[in-house]
């Protein structure tokens, strides 16, 4: 990996922003409840490793499996058979018709190379026979929400790198198990968070090391979605929503907060030696969409309508970091409201943000760079002007930025997302640089703690509702370790 940047997401640093919270005192008050969190950590077991910069070893060719190839599964099933240098050796679903719809996608995109997978189904731990016998060396899971930390588990544990679908897991006990797993086995553990790796997050992550938003102070994350129509699976009993609607009846927070925060939490470096997650607070509105859909358009007698639907419709948290930043993190899947994955970062120059995408700068022609001064349009005869920060640059204007700032993997893999895409290509991109990185022996751009950091949020906000808004503390996951981890550089 390379970096063709700053690193450092604040110039003042750690212990300067510290100091600008008001003194010694305050920093040692910013710090306390992060050294609580690392001393109620459970220790290390035996023989484990720090996976915060893990590299392992190069693998020329890539062993690839999947579990789970309903409705996520094909698409990285897709993408990982047609990178070059793998072999698909295994597929794993409940349903034989979609373990056989899966194989020919596989067979068709190189029938050579993938001759030898073989298919596994009507078990639940049907998985389990798949790892022993097929021996991958990267597993790819796309599965119910509750099954993820099982399966990432004991495929780090068959001795193969666990790439799982979001969110990591739902409880913290399941996200320090998944920890310990990796760390004790010496493998890779990445939550697929696929926004990530969308044209406009990996532009704001490069501005962002770049320092054009300055020092950032607050961020923005929402993962708005209307989704009550997946109750018709409920009603068949097949399908995302056959699994995905009891959650919403039974859980009262942000049950799916990775989409928006992860992007987020890259560009301030949480969890990656200068910030990380603090505490959290969280509250919920009434719940009322998902039963009304159901009773008028499902009917009275439906399944779905006998529910008794307790998350609220909108869920907002609030998280303060160890440096006192903030970021609100916003959830609803069934609201009537157009899709948004709002996505914000703000700083003291300026602030980004998406849906719709657009920029507000504060710059005059002297503290501008080249790029800026072009694309601000600062005039060179008045060198004190400020830029408008006033109004948003959107449409043409918003997409000026990307011929200085696109992020190189953009730049570089942009054939591959349009060639195979997947969420306007953000997921070809994940997946191809993840195997890029199982080929090349570099560290993954998500590590197993940011994964577990950000699905943190869903038992955090539980609790925190049930609590009436009270604080919640973020474990420290990395135990301390976080202090010293690089931050993502700008992949070249």
């Amino acid at each position: 990996m390379n970096s063709n940047t700053n690193t450092n997401p604040s110039s003042a640093g750690r212990r300067g922003f510290l100091k600008k919270l008001g003194g010694i005192g305050a920093g040692v008050a910013a710090a306390g409840p992060i050294l609580r969190a690392a001393e109620s950590a459970p220790a290390r077991l035996s023989g484990a490793k720090y996976m915060g910069d893990f590299v392992a070893p190069k693998l020329e060719k890539v062993k690839v499996a999947i579990i789970g190839v309903g409705a996520r599964g094909p698409t990285h099933l897709s993408h990982a058979a047609a990178a070059e240098g793998t072999e698909f050796v295994g597929i794993c679903d409940l349903y034989e018709d979609a373990c056989k719809r899966a194989k020919e996608r596989v067979l068709k995109a190189d029938p050579e190379r993938h001759k030898n997978v073989k298919t596994y189904h009507g078990d639940k731990h049907a998985y389990r026979k798949m790892l022993a016998e097929t021996k991958p060396d990267a597993v790819w899971i796309a599965t119910p929400w509750e099954w993820h930390a099982p399966m990432a588990i004991d495929t780090m544990n068959a001795g193969a790198h666990a790439f799982v679908e979001v969110p990591l897991a739902t409880t913290l006990e399941d996200l320090w198990k998944i920890i310990d797993a990796s760390e004790k086995t010496g493998r890779h553990c990445m939550m697929m968070e696929n926004v990530n790796y969308g044209r406009e997050e990996l532009m704001f992550l490069n501005m962002c090391r770049q320092e054009v938003f300055g020092e950032l102070l607050h961020g923005e994350a929402a993962y708005i979605h209307e989704l009550r129509g997946q109750m018709n699976q409920y009603e068949k009993g097949r399908g995302t929503g056959s699994w995905r609607t009891l959650h919403w009846a039974q859980e009262n927070g942000n049950l799916y907060p990775t989409h928006g925060l992860g992007p987020v939490a890259q560009y301030m470096n949480l969890g990656r030696g200068d910030d990380n997650f603090r505490r959290l607070v969280s509250f919920s509105s009434p719940a009322r969409n998902h039963a009304l859909y159901a009773k008028e358009r499902l009917g009275e007698d439906s399944k779905s309508a006998k529910l008794d639907f307790n998350g609220g419709d909108m869920s907002t948290s609030i998280i303060k970091t160890t440096l006192g930043r903030t970021v609100m993190v916003q959830w609803d899947e069934s609201s009537p409201r157009p899709y948004s994955r709002h996505n914000l970062i703000q700083g003291t120059r300026g602030t980004g943000a998406g849906f719709p995408a657009r920029i507000a700068l504060d710059y005059t022609w002297k503290n501008a760079t080249p790029a800026l001064r072009k694309l601000l349009d600062l005039p060179e005869d008045k060198p004190n002007k400020s830029s408008n920060y006033h109004s948003w640059i959107q449409g043409d204007g918003f997409n000026a930025f990307y011929e200085h700032f696109d992020h190189p993997l953009f730049v570089r893999m942009q054939d591959i997302a349009k060639k195979h895409g997947g969420h306007g290509g953000m997921d070809a991109i994940m997946n191809f640089r993840a195997i890029e990185c199982l080929q090349k022996g570099e560290p993954l751009d998500q590590n197993v703690y940011e994964g577990a950091f950000w699905s943190a949020v869903t038992p955090l906000s539980r609790k925190s509702v049930a609590e009436d808004g009270m604080p919640q503390d973020f474990p420290d996951f990395t135990r301390g370790n976080w202090k010293t981890t690089k931050p993502l550089p700008i992949v070249s």
